[in-house]
């Protein structure tokens, strides 16, 4: 059996209420239940949040809420692992067996059934614990400066300050959408960001993390505009 896992609390600060505000027509998280539907990879799509209205809106766009979130599991410093392994254990006690399992966030409105398909590929392929999206940085991270509070600045590795940028091995980062990942991995709680995982590379302009209004108004812009040349 495999699941998918969209973990939607509903004590967002920054951003109110950010899992089923409107974006670009649907509640946010509608995007995300959309796209692991027409993936067709999944036995079960599991909303896990501890908020009674999330649950409605979740029902609505067709995932399913078996169970509401423990308080425990549904702070600000709760990562993502414990809540996905808790509604693996969920389903266990319940009966069923499940083999692989993603972790979907509510808000990747940029996420394509495709790239679901791909991640999945991938964990089976590589045999790794876990496959995740990824997409490069804009800028060499080598070359990246830190300010302090007086606006002086330094390198962080001041002994690339004459390499060339395209002598620089490339750098990447989560894209913040999917997570494939074996049952027993989460379970056991082990690291995603390891030799033990694989990537699934992402372009960069289909990656925005959506943390503040800011960021809300650029993806919006930005799926606006893709949205516009497919069609």
């Amino acid at each position: 059996m495999k699941i998918c896992v969209i973990p939607a609390r509903g004590g967002s600060k920054r951003i109110p209420r950010k899992n089923i505000k409107q974006f670009c027509g649907k509640p946010m998280i509608a995007w995300s239940i959309e796209a692991a539907l027409q993936s067709a990879c999944f036995d079960r799509i599991i909303v896990s949040t501890d908020d009674v209205e999330i649950s409605e809106v979740a029902r609505q766009y067709g995932a399913v809420v078996p169970f509401m979130r423990p308080n425990e599991l549904s702070d600000d410093h709760t990562g993502t692992i414990p809540v996905i392994s808790h509604a693996i254990k969920w389903l266990q006690r319940e009966g069923h067996q499940i083999d692989q399992v993603c972790c979907l966030y509510a808000t990747a409105p940029f996420v394509r059934p495709e790239d679901i398909r791909r991640g999945l590929d991938t964990l089976t392929e590589t045999g790794c614990f876990y496959a995740f999206s990824v997409t490069s940085y804009a800028f060499p991270i080598q070359r990246a400066i830190r300010v302090d509070a007086t606006s002086r600045v330094e390198m962080f590795s001041s002994e690339h300050f004459n390499t060339r940028s395209q002598d620089l091995e490339e750098a990447w980062h989560d894209a913040g959408q999917f997570y494939w990942g074996q049952t027993d991995a989460w379970v056991s709680n082990k690291m995603i960001f390891s030799p033990d995982s694989a990537a699934v590379r992402l372009e960069r302009h289909r990656v925005q993390d959506i943390d503040t209004p800011e960021d809300w108004l650029r993806a919006e812009w930005m799926f606006k505009a893709m949205r516009a040349q497919t069609n």
